[in-house]
Formats: C-alpha cells, structure tokens, sequence
C-alpha cells in the first residue's frame, strides 16, 4: 500500500484501456482472498465503537459491503449499509434520505459519523460531508471520479443501460464544483490497475486535509480488498482534527 500525492491534475485524461477492462475479472478471485486473509484480524487497529456508514457504487446496493462491514463491526465499529436499495444515481428522495440518516445516526451515537463511498457512493459521501460537515468525522473515496475529466472511465455504458440506452449527459458545471474536498478529512483510496476509472480523477487536491493512498486491485473489487481495509483500519481511530503522516511515522492536526 502506498501513500501519493498526485504531481498535476490534468483535465485531458483517457479512459482506462481494454487491457485494464478485462483484468476487472480479478474481483472474482478477490472476495474469496479476502474473506481468507480476514479470518484473523491480527495486526488491526481495534475501534472505538463510532458509526460508519457505507455507500455502495453505480448499480450495487448495501450486499456489495457485507464483507467490508462484517470485518468492520468485528473491529469494534458499528457499520451501517445505505439503506436506500441499488444506486442508481443521486434522486431527490435519496438526498433527504441520507440527510436524515446522518441525523439520526449522529444522534443516537453522540458521535459524528465517518463515510466510505465506493466509485459514485464516494461522490455522495463528498457531497454528504459538504452540507452536513458538523456531522461527517471522515470521508473515505474508493475509486471514485471526482476530479481529472467526467469522461475518463468505462462507466458509460453502465449509465446506458440504467436510463434504457439514452445519451449521458455530463454536468460538467456541477462536476467543477465537486472538485474542491469538503470542509472534514478526506482520504481518497484508488487503484493505478483500475478498469473503470481513470485513476487520477480518484486524487484530492494536496491540503493538510487531504490523503491520497494507492492500493493493488480491481476497481469492482475495492470493497473487498485488504490494503483498503488496512488503510481504513489505521485512520479510522484518528480524531477528526487529526491526520497520520504514515510515511514519517507522525501525527499532525488537520
């Protein structure tokens, strides 16, 4: 697992090739490993008990996080699904959902929450944070697009089918406004193997708030894969006005 800071954010940026496509059949063989490798938890970071909820990508609703909140809850946090059925995009009904969730879970924790957001659940959790950041302890982005360029992934086709075959069409003026990180910490976790996203539109822009760590992976498999889990393992603890430099062995406030 490796920590980098992107070195530029170019706005002219391909879609992921063929060759990273096809090797997105690697997840098939990743939820197996890592159920395996999570058989023992020994070496994590053991949790304080404070809620997180996880959003699932495009297409995928909460029994894609099973694994991930099955370890998680064994760590000693209280992990919670979506609860709002297949993502199918940001609806107004799901936005005010959401909302109350984060209001609810808030409260009957007396504690702020922290969110993991897959491919387009980390744009919600973003967005979650920016309108309720008293709320949010962290958000955590696994491979999601939200910087670089809305047309460098393979997701189109996904899109088409969710709106029986009609065009995109790009927001591209509300994609500028998501490039900038809500006002909470924010670790965005991607893949240089990703197949679906282009992995430099899953990079926040350096500040003291942000982090940008590399995992080995398939870009379906994310949910269900170990140096994720280990990355959310060792910043999960953290209070939310502070972040780990793991590189120099430090910890500074945000």
């Amino acid at each position: 697992m490796l920590a980098q800071e992107p070195s530029s954010f170019a706005t002219e940026i391909n879609a992921p090739s063929a060759r990273l496509l096809a090797l997105e059949a690697r997840a098939v063989a990743e939820l197996p490993l890592f159920v395996l490798r999570t058989r023992s938890l020994r070496g994590l970071p053991r949790g304080d008990g404070h809620p997180v909820i996880i959003i699932p990508g495009f297409g995928a609703d909460d029994l894609a996080s099973i694994p991930l909140r099955h370890v998680l809850t064994r760590l000693g946090y209280s992990a919670y699904g979506w609860g709002q059925g297949r993502n199918l995009g940001m609806r107004p009904r799901t936005k005010v959902a959401l909302a109350q969730m984060l209001k609810r879970l808030s409260a009957q924790h007396d504690a702020r929450i922290t969110l993991v957001g897959w491919s387009l659940g980390g744009i919600f959790a973003r967005e979650m944070a920016r309108h309720q950041p008293e709320l949010v302890r962290r958000v955590f982005t696994l491979g999601s697009p939200f910087t670089g360029s809305p047309d460098a992934n393979n997701m189109q086709m996904l899109f088409r089918l969710a709106n029986r075959g009609k065009p995109v069409r790009n927001d591209r003026e509300g994609f500028e406004r998501r490039r900038r990180a809500p006002p909470v910490p924010c670790v965005a976790i991607h893949s240089k193997t990703d197949g679906m996203v282009a992995w430099r539109c899953s990079v926040e822009e350096p500040s003291p708030s942000t982090e940008n760590i590399e995992v080995r992976g398939s870009h379906f498999g994310l949910l269900f894969n170990y140096e994720v889990l280990r990355a959310l393992a060792e910043r999960l603890p953290l209070p939310p006005d502070e972040r780990h430099d793991f590189a120099a062995g430090k910890v500074r406030s945000s």
